[in-house]
């Protein structure tokens, strides 16, 4: 098999049981993060979600632990959360790829984030895919770019579509589902964090804003 043929779709279980999904997806060697993650990390939350976040890939603390959005983005998320009057524990978070990529430029110092490649996102969806797919949720939240463009294309530009109602591309078998959720797209957390100190305040506030409208596409 080709580097350009593997993906996860491989090492997928046909099933909707997401406690048999992230256990599979230990296994998974649908590209070669899985040598250098300590292990993979699957979503977490409420197997009954109307509303589903997905983000970038684990961070540094994700990939110890094993958890999604349980290190500083995550903590913000939780704050962004509360102030947009959504309660995290009737939700489903994931993200669009399943190791942490980093890289290490000295021995004993800090794993330090690397953008996924499109070769990456491509090869991990077929997890987010049957995540969703077991979830049936009506609305997903795509957090910064890597997320958006997983599911709705590398042309898409999430600064365009900020507080707009999506939905899939219906031209893609890739990221076809057998339902049609709404789709809203915002920047990842850490983007807030890594953004200056004197624009945080606005693009947290920002964030709240993009979190809220999202959750008033529920039903």
């Amino acid at each position: 098999m080709t580097m350009a043929a593997r993906t996860a779709a491989d090492f997928v279980p046909d099933t909707a049981d997401l406690d048999e999904l992230a256990a599979a997806v230990q296994g998974c060697k649908g590209c070669d993060l899985y040598l250098d993650a300590t292990q993979a990390v699957f979503g977490a939350g409420s197997g009954s979600a109307q509303m589903v976040l997905v983000g970038e890939q684990p961070g540094d603390q994700e990939d110890k632990t094993g958890a999604p959005f349980v290190g500083p983005a995550g903590r913000l998320l939780d704050k962004a959360l509360e102030a947009a009057g959504i309660d995290r524990d009737r939700l489903y978070v994931t993200n669009a790829v399943k190791h942490f990529k980093f890289t290490l430029p000295e021995r004993g110092k800090r794993r330090i984030h690397k953008t996924p490649s499109r070769t990456e996102v491509v090869a991990c969806r077929p997890w987010l895919i049957q995540e969703l797919t077991a979830l049936h949720p009506d609305v997903v939240v795509l957090m910064g770019a890597t997320a958006a463009q997983s599911l709705l294309g590398t042309a898409f530009r999430l600064t365009a579509h900020r507080g707009e109602a999506l939905r899939l591309p219906g031209d893609d078998e890739s990221v076809q589902l057998r339902f049609d959720p709404r789709v809203a797209v915002t920047v990842h957390p850490s983007s807030v964090l890594r953004g200056p100190p004197s624009e945080r305040d606005k693009a947290f506030d920002a964030l709240v804003r993009d979190l809220r409208f999202a959750a008033g596409l529920l039903p």
